[in-house]
């Protein structure tokens, strides 16, 4: 061996061990800065937060992801106004557009796909205890800035000027025992971040200089401003926040196209549409169009949603299924005219000179019948030709027609139709089947999921056009509804429509809202009711399977003159009033518009305030709402009272009743039904 030459060995291994030191002390200055950046960046934060602890707010730090051993979440806040997950940054040279974050010249809009993930993680984890998916936020707040507030990925960015008034703003959401339920999920899923003196694993990047942290951009007095006003708030009604898990699963659940959703009165379906209009608008893009048959429900709708999601509401459209079309036809310059007198004449005029006199007139003379026959089965499909309607089966209809009738029925058909070009005029159902022209031929782009909310009561032609506006897209047309709930004339199936749900159909079973009372003597009246439901298979009611309160029994009160039944009518208000309840708890359910008329001049006459249902549109209200029971449709109340009900609707039908009676008796009880069952604690019935 050479002189020297073990010395040369040893040199080259203090060598290497000092080049290692080296990198080892490299990295570790590289992740004290890190770290202490963000520990002044957390600590900041977090003295930001620990007033909210005064009001019922729980602060979560230095916790674990789900199912990570190492990946650490800042803080996790639950309280009043949800569950929030807030990532504390401290970025230097920031830049955020409409949809973009860039750190200098580099986008890193993918860093917080990470984040954006585990808030979907937590939104399924919390369905399970009913936790709404809408109360569950992601924020990353970046520390010494101000003006920031965007979105991305699902995830909110706000500086730090604005972060406290993010965090509470939405007012309370949550009661404290649903705080106490969400905590504990919470506390589960992220357990407490373990201290561990094990060995750094060293990766060396390149290095990130920390921003110096300046002075704080929200005072004490700003925060304690912000905590003022989240007190002051009106709170949202408890569905708004939490659900049945079984909803909550429902409403994240997704669908691989048209999918439907049934139940009874009183299961939650209208609850969970709006909830899913809200999940559907936060998790895709484009926007969510919310619809029904009555045109006043989706103000109420609409109004709800602004209390419930108001970061996504301009995303969510309300409106009536005939108002779309119309705005279709505006929009794209397709000319129609609606007069309702003229149509009516056109009916008249048409019905004396082919029906009257012939086999129409002397089956039934009333033509209002026919009328029906002709815009809810023929126009309601947009049958064009004697052949198609020579052979349906006229679901919903339970009078039979020869060929010869159904022959005399397009006559009149024809000569309505004839009547109506001459005068310039269109009716309803031209509406509807014109955009739905229209979108076959030019689709829309705008909108990524239709929510069709009572849809048993749209006719054929009514879901087809919402059926183009999204096609068989995942989770695109969402039908939810209740045959048994039906108070319109005429039906259709599915099948007809060219849309099929096979595998996605939903059937809700839980009572939310009626007591055992309440739902046992509503039921009562459609108890063996036969109806061919919208899948085209003949059905019986729903009936929920757990009713989850007792109350007490419905009062039913028979009466001899209409003065007699409303002077107990008022008497009965001013009790519910005396012990307790709220004007804006009460509904006044009507047959038809002028009983709710002359409701409202009564209870005028008791200083007792009111708002027709024809102008409710769902915002708090301290007055007795009362309208007709179609304009009840998909509302709840504590105490409901049904007036003016005729006697016939609680007795057995007649002997040899007609078949056109017989249809007409089936309807009129399921809309008794339906006012029922908008009862929450207590129902009232008048028979008069």
């Amino acid at each position: 061996m050479a002189a020297g030459h073990s010395a040369a060995n040893e040199a080259a291994r203090y060598k290497a061990q000092a080049e290692q030191a080296e990198f080892v002390a490299l990295k570790a200055r590289e992740m004290h800065r890190r770290y202490s950046a963000a520990e002044a960046t957390e600590t900041r934060l977090g003295s930001m937060l620990e007033p909210l602890t005064e009001m019922g707010y729980h602060v979560l730090t230095d916790r674990l992801w789900p199912n990570s051993r190492k990946a650490q979440v800042d803080f996790v806040l639950v309280g009043p106004t949800g569950v929030c997950i807030v990532d504390a940054k401290s970025w230097a040279e920031l830049h955020v557009t409409a949809d973009r974050v860039f750190q200098g010249q580099d986008d890193v809009t993918d860093r917080f796909d990470g984040i954006s993930s585990l808030a979907a993680t937590t939104e399924a984890a919390l369905a399970d205890v009913g936790l709404a998916p809408g109360e569950v936020r992601v924020v990353a707040v970046f520390m010494n800035k101000s003006g920031i507030r965007s979105r991305v990925n699902g995830v909110d960015l706000v500086g730090e000027d604005k972060a406290i008034d993010y965090l509470i703003g939405r007012g309370p959401r949550l009661t404290p025992g649903q705080i106490a339920t969400a905590l504990s999920a919470v506390e589960l899923l992220f357990p407490p971040y373990a201290m561990t003196d094990q060995p750094i694993e060293l990766t060396l990047p390149a290095p990130i200089v920390p921003t110096t942290l300046q002075q704080a951009l929200i005072t004490v007095e700003e925060i304690e401003d912000a905590l003022l006003a989240n007190i002051l708030a009106k709170p949202i009604e408890e569905w708004m926040a939490f659900l049945h898990p079984e909803q909550a699963r429902l409403v994240r659940r997704s669908f691989n196209g048209p999918s439907r959703i049934r139940g009874a009165a009183g299961t939650g379906k209208t609850v969970v549409g709006l909830h899913r209009a809200a999940y559907i608008a936060r998790t895709r893009p484009g926007k969510v169009l919310v619809t029904t048959f009555v045109r006043t429900l989706p103000d109420v709708l609409s109004s709800l949603l602004e209390r419930m999601a108001p970061e996504i509401a301009d995303r969510v459209e309300f409106t009536g299924v005939h108002a779309f079309a119309i705005n279709i036809l505006k929009h794209r310059g397709i000319p129609y005219s609606l007069n309702q007198k003229k149509t009516d004449q056109c009916f008249d005029a048409a019905w004396r000179s082919v029906a009257k006199d012939g086999p129409l007139g002397r089956i039934d003379d009333r033509s209002d019948y026919w009328r029906d026959e002709i815009l809810s089965v023929i126009k309601g499909r947009g049958l064009t030709l004697f052949e198609q309607y020579a052979t349906l089966a006229r679901v919903g209809r339970r009078r039979g027609l020869t060929a010869e009738n159904r022959f005399a029925v397009w006559e009149l058909h024809a000569a309505y139709d004839a009547a109506l070009r001459r005068e310039g005029v269109n009716d309803f159902a031209d509406v509807i089947l014109l955009a739905e022209q229209s979108l076959r031929k030019t689709p829309l782009e705008d909108y990524c999921a239709v929510v069709v909310d009572e849809a048993q009561d749209l006719s054929c032609a009514m879901i087809r056009m919402l059926h183009a506006v999204v096609g068989d897209r995942p989770d695109g047309l969402n039908l939810i509804g209740d045959g048994q709930q039906t108070i319109y004339l005429g039906g259709y199936t599915l099948s007809e429509a060219n849309i099929s749900i096979a595998g996605r159909g939903v059937i809700m079973t839980r009572n939310y809202r009626n007591t055992v009372e309440i739902a046992d003597f509503a039921a009562s009246l459609v108890t063996g009711d036969e109806f061919v439901d919208i899948e085209g298979v003949m059905s019986k009611a729903d009936l929920p399977a757990q009713i989850m309160r007792h109350g007490t029994k419905p009062k039913v009160t028979r009466f001899s003159s209409r003065s007699g039944h409303d002077r107990s009518l008022v008497d009965h208000v001013r009790t519910l009033l005396a012990t307790g309840t709220r004007p804006g708890d009460i509904g006044i359910l009507t047959h038809a518009n002028y009983a709710a008329t002359d409701v409202i001049k009564a209870l005028a006459g008791a200083d007792v305030p009111t708002v027709e249902l024809l102008k409710y549109d769902g915002k708090p209200v301290d007055a007795v709402k009362v309208g007709t029971i179609k304009r009840a449709k998909g509302l709840e109340f504590k105490q409901v009272l049904v007036v003016r009900t005729p006697q016939r609707l609680l007795e057995a039908a007649p002997l040899g009743i007609d078949s056109a009676d017989s249809e007409r008796r089936e309807l009129d009880r399921r809309a008794l039904y339906v006012a029922m069952t908008r009862a929450r604690d207590g129902l009232w019935v008048g028979v008069a």
